[in-house]
């Protein structure tokens, strides 16, 4: 379980699916490919947990410039929260 120091992650995958984690909510996707304002999008339905109770809902997330993406995740019957995440770029360990 991510905790509130961990940072956030999406994934999609190729297949169709994906995952995420954002805070103590983590879930697993089935996405299909839109077009909403012009850009690259994807709608998903997902489910997971949320601090160990069980959550689901839909989301939607769209490419905007290069390679960020800004997007909107629902909890059923719950709470919802917009999103923006950016390429993670592992930097290079050199041991000195």
């Amino acid at each position: 379980m991510p905790s509130t120091s961990s940072p956030g992650f999406i994934e999609f995958t190729g297949d169709g699916t994906g995952q995420f984690a954002f805070v103590a909510v983590r879930g697993w996707m089935d996405c299909r490919n839109i077009e909403r304002g012009g850009h690259t999008a994807v709608e998903f339905s997902w489910d997971g947990d949320d601090e160990g109770d069980q959550v689901s809902g839909p989301g939607w997330a769209a490419l905007v410039g290069d390679a960020t993406v800004e997007g909107h995740l629902f909890l059923h019957r719950g709470e919802d929260s917009g999103f923006r995440a950016e390429p993670f770029v592992r930097a290079c360990r050199q041991d000195g």
